[in-house]
């Protein structure tokens, strides 16, 4: 039997072609199709569905009941919580299946950011680095960075730091002192003295 550097529960599916990097765990009833490539260091809770040619970057973790179709992307240390949802196909219909993955529209997820448990991201839009997608929401368009965003369609009802802390008017992070700057609708960190 041959030893990998991922853990795969006996009652998770691999299919063939998938790339799985060092440290990662993959728990019960999980399955991850063909083509998809998985960082190191990742967590995929139970009833987990990776589609194929899926991208997930290192440090993942993706709670339980999550399905990543065809065209999402997520880059490191991104959180799924339990239940959330990605579409990737805007007009679906039963009668005319759209099995050609020129329908697919793209997602990306980009760093640090976090999707709450049973949020929906409808397809063909970017979630910022570090955003906050509260639970519940429903994200129809693009999300800045650091953005806080809530609501069904969600809207940004504030910032948060790179940590995951709502920042307030003075934009200096009470947990972990992240100063930030907002010009234009964006939110950018303060580096440097």
């Amino acid at each position: 039997m041959q030893q990998h550097p991922y853990f795969v529960h006996e009652s998770s599916y691999i299919d063939d072609d998938v790339r799985i990097g060092e440290g990662t765990c993959i728990w019960h009833f999980s399955h991850v199709q063909k083509g998809a490539r998985i960082g190191k260091n990742c967590t995929l809770g139970q009833n987990v569905n990776i589609g194929n040619h899926v991208i997930i970057g290192n440090h993942v973790k993706i709670q339980n009941n999550v399905s990543l179709y065809e065209g999402v992307e997520l880059e490191d240390y991104v959180f799924c919580g339990p239940s959330m949802v990605f579409t990737n196909i805007r007009s679906p219909r039963s009668k005319y299946p759209q099995k050609d993955s020129a329908y697919y529209l793209k997602t990306l997820v980009k760093e640090g950011a976090s999707i709450g448990a049973n949020a929906t991201i409808v397809c063909g839009h970017t979630i910022g680095k570090h955003a906050f997608i509260a639970a519940g929401a429903v994200v129809v368009s693009d999300v800045p960075d650091y953005a806080l965003m809530a609501g069904v369609p969600a809207i940004k009802r504030g910032w948060v730091c790179e940590c995951g802390e709502p920042l307030k008017s003075a934009m200096i992070c009470k947990r972990c002192g992240r100063n930030y700057h907002e010009e234009n609708d964006k939110l950018s960190e303060v580096k440097g003295c």
